[in-house]
Order: structure tokens, then C-alpha cells, then sequence
């Protein structure tokens, strides 16, 4: 399941969503707000969707894993809004049959979010600066 939501994610909701019995396990990420960035404190991060294509942004990301790895499920869930330190800001799980593709195939949805970041992301800092991850 995809899902882009402004409510406080529950991971272990997501790790249900993919857990069943042709699976050898469930492998879970989740994604904090730090509390410091580019070597300044942060107060905030906002994630925004103004063009509403989060989720299209979501889905390409599953299908490419989904392609590369041989997975049985998976779940990836995005917060938006305006989040504090220590939010979780994303919950990813794969169930698939065997741990080490599951592990591979986690890494590559996390470092596809990071490249692809399907949505709008501003951080702002205790020195009032803001930083736009699009700049």
C-alpha cells in the first residue's frame, strides 16, 4: 500500500500491511526527522504536495523495486505537513522470502526517496534561515 497522509505514521501498522505467510520475514525502515542538517539546528521540516503527484512519486519508486528484487510485498507511507525532530517522516516494509533481498530491496526504495524526493521539502533552522531540498 502507498499512502502520503498529514497523520503520525505507525509503523507497525505499515509492517502489517505486508506481513504473511509465504513471507520469511518483513523488513522495516524508518525515516526520523534529525535535528540538525547542513551543520545548522533544525526546528522544523515541511513536505508538501502542491502538485498532488506524491503518490505517482511513491508508486514509481515500488514499481522499480519491485522490478529489481524478487519481493511479495510492500508498504510505503509518507507524512507531510509541517514535522518536528524526532517525527517520523517515512515507514517502508518489504516482506519477501528471505532476508537478504528484502535488506537490498530496502536500501534501494530508501535511496530512490532520497534522489527522487516526490515532494516539496523545506527545512527550517533555530537561525530563522529555511533551506528548500529543490535549491
Amino acid at each position: 500500500m502507498i499512502k502520503i497522509t498529514e497523520d503520525i505514521l505507525n509503523p507497525e501498522t505499515v509492517v502489517n500491511e505486508v506481513r504473511n505467510t509465504a513471507a520469511g520475514c518483513v523488513i522495516s525502515y524508518v525515516g526520523l526527522i534529525r535535528d540538525n542538517s547542513h551543520d545548522k539546528s533544525v526546528v522544523s521540516v515541511e513536505y508538501t504536495d502542491p502538485a498532488g503527484k506524491a503518490v505517482d512519486g511513491l508508486k514509481s519508486i515500488v514499481e522499480e523495486v519491485r522490478k529489481s528484487f524478487p519481493i511479495i510485498d510492500m508498504a510505503f507511507h509518507h507524512r507531510i505537513g509541517l514535522l518536528k525532530p524526532g517525527d517520523i517522516n517515512i515507514v517502508i516494509a518489504i516482506a519477501s522470502g528471505h532476508r537478504g533481498e528484502a535488506f537490498d530491496a530496502c536500501r534501494r526504495a530508501v535511496d530512490l526517496f532520497k534522489e527522487k524526493l516526490p515532494t516539496n521539502k523545506v527545512e527550517t533552522y533555530t537561525d530563522g534561515t529555511t533551506l528548500n531540498a529543490a535549491d
